[in-house]
């Protein structure tokens, strides 16, 4: 299986862009239907959702997220935002965090950044021995081998920006008094290791995308394509859940119908 290359992707010429027209709205709100039987199969079946996103800063995965979950029951449903590990994180093995954080059966987690922090921005900003950070490949391909042989299903997405891309929305959020407090200190510090954080996401597409986990990385450049590249990937990958749910609700309708059937054949029978 070809593993993804961030660097290649990168170099290889403009991102695809969309026009934000009426066939795309269209085609998005046809999406996000899908992700709603996605979602209510699951919850029927009683099954666990991971969808993990990795990504620069301002790539859109908050963006991405809001599209992704707009039309889905709140209650069958949790977000969670990454940051860096607190003091109490720091007391336990660097795994228990995100152990405690896994769906409970019937619901989807989200995961706005994920335990590939541990070598991306871990690893960059020298946060944890080099020893550290070149185990935690095994352990993350342990960790994802454990919840998927316990039937977790997990899809793993990466929004790939271009440096100039990022500069243009960094500026954006500079002139926007609701969005400045996105910018912070360590956005800038993490632009300035640019190379280095391109060279720990090929080491990590290289080294944790399998068979059974695989990543998909997505051109994040413009955002209406992402948003619909990202549902159509997550509805494709789920996509048995949507169609054992439209498969339920058809034996259900001809269910009701053959029982308001045998009810009007029967009262007439009566009436005879």
């Amino acid at each position: 299986m070809p593993k993804p290359s961030l660097s290649e992707l990168l170099a290889a010429g403009p991102a695809p862009r969309v026009e934000e027209d009426e066939a795309a709205k269209k085609q998005l709100a046809e999406l996000q239907l899908a992700m709603l039987r996605v979602q209510q199969g699951a919850f029927q079946q009683q099954k666990r959702l991971i969808v993990a996103f990795e990504g620069f800063d301002s790539a859109g995965k908050g963006g991405v997220i809001r599209a992704l979950t707009e039309t889905l029951d709140p209650r069958g449903l949790a977000v969670w935002p990454i940051g860096v590990p607190s003091k109490d994180d720091q007391r336990t093995h660097w795994l228990y965090r995100f152990w405690v954080k896994l769906p409970h059966p019937g619901t989807i987690a989200i995961f706005d950044r994920t335990w590939y922090g541990r070598v991306l921005a871990e690893r960059v900003q020298g946060l944890v021995p080099k020893q550290a950070w070149k185990r935690a490949y095994r352990e993350i391909n342990q960790f994802e081998r454990e919840l998927i042989d316990d039937g977790v299903e997990l899809v793993k997405i990466f929004l790939a920006i271009t440096k100039d891309e990022q500069l243009r929305r960094f500026e954006a959020r500079l002139k926007d008094p609701y969005k400045q407090w996105k910018l912070t200190q360590a956005d800038l510090d993490a632009r300035a290791a640019w190379d280095q954080y391109v060279g720990a996401s090929d080491d990590l597409l290289r080294k944790t995308s399998k068979k059974r986990a695989p990543w998909e990385l997505i051109p994040a450049d413009d955002k209406a394509h992402a948003r619909l590249a990202v549902l159509h990937h997550v509805t494709t990958r789920l996509s048995h859940h949507r169609d054992w749910m439209e498969s339920e609700a058809e034996k259900k309708r001809r269910r009701s119908l053959r029982r308001e059937l045998s009810l009007l054949e029967g009262g007439r029978g009566t009436g005879s």
